[in-house]
């Protein structure tokens, strides 16, 4: 009995470090992993030429890159107005003159650093390449010219997605703080209580959030459509997070934890520069890619851009349900803590 018994506590010790083990190596593969296999696949960019003798060079260029790059031969505007739209990640654009060739490489600041960084490397090492092709038969070819259109400073390219993490993480603790209180102390809150909740956390963090933008460059726009977002995102993270605490208890944690590590390893990506297995299983359904992308647009006055409507979309849905799951009523509960001496509880519903 007494060897037995010491024999648990290491059998315990064993088991636990195995499990340690095991986490360990899922979130390894669901967050490091995105980003040690990041490589591009089908990246979309375009070259555009006016009509004439230039589309040859264009369609040639169209012609490299394999299963890397995807392009899309066209004129100029038609290019711009896919770059307005993040249709595209980048614009190689050919123009001819008295002085032979010039190339520009336009990259916009409204879309993710990461695809303008890798669309910039790729459109100059292919005006690079056009320009060996060109001189060997006697055209002039300038050094390609650089432009970026929505300017971003750095807090700009960082803003997105740091606004996306802190709402989650604010959302979350308030969540789980409340959720190990009410299990203290015996109690089983009502709807009123839990609208109060999310309504603070959501305000309070957006407060937060706006100040840190104000803080890290005071030339981000706090307009109230940029406001207006933050907020609709802290309430649809805030309610899915206090609809799977209803739902699952304090077991809600094991999801809840996890999605703050994997979802912005995830959503810094482009979906072009992830593995097409990262791509179907993590980054098409995280909510962090909508309201990271969307609130990108705006801060960069591309309110227009696709990816603004369908954050409004996603976010307003994950709010809808996760209000609805929250305040469902319930079997009628105790408001006050359960105590041997409580004659007349003030009950409310679940």
């Amino acid at each position: 009995m007494a060897a037995s018994a010491r024999r648990r506590p290491v059998l315990v010790a064993v088991l636990l470090g195995v499990a340690g083990a095991v986490v360990a190596t899922v979130l390894g593969f669901l967050t490091f992993g995105a980003q040690a296999t990041a490589a591009p696949d089908h990246l979309p960019l375009a070259v555009a030429t006016p009509p004439g003798p230039l589309r040859t060079g264009a369609e040639q260029i169209a012609g490299q890159g394999g299963d890397a790059v995807e392009w899309r031969v066209t004129d100029p505007a038609t290019a711009r107005n896919l770059l307005q739209d993040k249709e595209v990640y980048g614009i190689l654009e050919l123009a001819g003159g008295p002085q032979g060739v010039t190339p520009t490489v336009v990259v916009s600041g409204a879309v993710n650093p990461q695809g303008t960084q890798t669309a910039q490397q790729i459109l100059t090492g292919a005006a690079q390449g056009l320009a060996g092709a060109l001189s060997q038969q006697g055209v002039a070819v300038a050094p390609p010219k650089v432009e970026l259109v929505n300017p971003v400073s750095v807090a700009g390219r960082t803003a997105p997605l740091a606004a996306s993490a802190l709402l989650w993480i604010g959302g979350l603790v308030a969540a789980m703080a409340w959720g190990l209180l009410v299990v203290r102390q015996g109690m089983r809150p009502g709807p009123l209580s839990r609208l109060t909740l999310l309504a603070t956390v959501s305000v309070v963090a957006t407060a937060v959030v706006a100040g840190f933008f104000k803080l890290w460059d005071s030339s981000l726009p706090l307009t109230a459509d940029v406001l207006g977002f933050l907020l609709l995102t802290a309430v649809a993270f805030a309610s899915v997070q206090g609809a799977l605490l209803r739902l699952l208890r304090l077991r809600a944690a094991a999801i809840l934890g996890p999605l703050y590590l994997i979802a912005p390893a995830v959503a810094g990506q482009v979906p072009e520069m992830l593995n097409p297995t990262y791509r179907a299983l993590l980054w098409s359904w995280t909510p962090f890619r909508f309201s990271t992308e969307g609130l990108r647009s705006l801060l960069q006055g591309t309110s227009g851009a696709p990816d603004v409507r369908t954050g409004l979309l996603v976010l307003s849905g994950m709010a809808v349900v996760g209000l609805v799951i929250m305040l469902w009523p319930g079997r009628a509960t105790l408001e006050a803590p359960v105590t041997s001496d409580t004659r007349s509880p003030e009950l409310v519903e679940a």
